[in-house]
């Protein structure tokens, strides 16, 4: 798990919990460090462009921060933190317990129409897609150490995942073994990279067999049916049937061929020379069987030139075929 406060975490960065986003946080500093300010004072001061600085201090003011002074023109004056922060993140907390307390409310609502109470071993068979999708976000808000998947169409929620974020930022580590087809939906490579830059660690296999996500090696979740119209899977809470899911995971991420992140094709290393960089994303792609026209279009190369580069990595590597030729790159320490 990550450390409650890394050395090089800004704290500032917190205050969206109180409601107040970056922008408005640097001019409350710059209410604090000036003591008595105006609107126009603020505009010149605080290095922000386009902005309703009078919004954001009026949003400074309703929040107890700051106060105003009568009159049209009047001035804004700081309240001192160590009073009006603590009230506000009191105020806070008081709201956030209110909305726990809701939670066993809530709860019997929900499990009225799904199927997903209770923490208890066990195995839950599900073929609603809806109720597929609520264990799979359940899953991701409960983990607190590993997360393992394998991911391949079809898919029950949609394409973005706003909750595997959330997981990375609490220390989360994140494997997910992603299917070729994949990379031939539009936008998927741009995807896969934009995760990678969030934490996740990604690579990519020939074939997948199913659907797969696994929480802190304690919960599953197993797809037992990809027909997109009636999806079903399975869920199995702690035992071995979990463990053996596990091991299944890692012969498969052992197998599996890493995309480096942030690489572009541009150029390719003469036949007499090692790889650069731009050679190890193109044998990475190719070595996951990613088809022709997937690797062209995220990339923004022709499919002939693909084609050539390709031909010319095969024969520099010995290999028959393109995957044959992602296990000599690994072989020869060019992945």
């Amino acid at each position: 798990m990550a450390p409650d406060s890394p050395p090089d975490r800004d704290p500032d960065s917190d205050f969206q919990a109180v409601g107040i986003d970056d922008d408005t946080r640097l001019v409350y500093r710059y209410v604090l460090a000036q003591g008595t300010v105006r609107v126009e004072d603020v505009a010149q001061g605080v290095p922000l462009e386009g902005t309703d600085f009078a919004g954001m201090l009026a949003r400074l003011r309703a929040a107890g921060l700051i106060n105003r002074t009568s009159g049209s023109d009047g001035e804004y004056t700081a309240v001192d933190p160590r009073v009006a922060l603590r009230a506000l993140t009191d105020r806070t907390a008081a709201q956030l317990d209110r909305v726990r307390s809701t939670i066993p409310d809530l709860a019997g609502l929900f499990e009225q129409t799904a199927d997903v109470a209770g923490s208890g071993a066990g195995v839950h068979v599900i073929d609603d897609p809806a109720l597929i999708g609520a264990w799979y976000t359940r899953m991701q808000h409960e983990v607190t150490a590993e997360f393992l998947a394998f991911d391949r169409p079809p898919y029950v929620l949609a394409d973005e995942n706003p909750v595997e974020p959330l997981a990375l930022a609490r220390g989360v580590q994140w494997r997910a073994v992603y299917a070729a087809e994949v990379l031939d939906l539009p936008g998927a490579w741009a995807e896969l990279r934009h995760a990678a830059s969030a934490g996740e660690q990604a690579r990519i296999a020939r074939t997948l067999p199913t659907k797969l996500a696994i929480a802190d090696r304690r919960t599953a979740l197993v797809s037992t049916d990809l027909d997109p119209q009636h999806p079903a899977a399975v869920v199995v809470e702690g035992g071995p049937l979990v463990d053996l899911l596990v091991a299944a995971f890692e012969a498969a991420w052992a197998d599996a061929v890493e995309i480096p992140a942030g690489d572009t094709l541009e150029g390719a290393a003469p036949p007499d020379r090692g790889p650069n960089k731009d050679d190890r994303a193109l044998l990475a792609l190719l070595g996951s069987g990613a088809k022709d026209e997937a690797i062209a279009r995220e990339l923004g190369l022709s499919e002939r030139t693909l084609r050539r580069r390709s031909a010319d990595l095969m024969r520099r590597l010995g290999a028959a075929n393109r995957f044959q030729a992602g296990v000599q790159a690994v072989r020869k320490g060019w992945l």
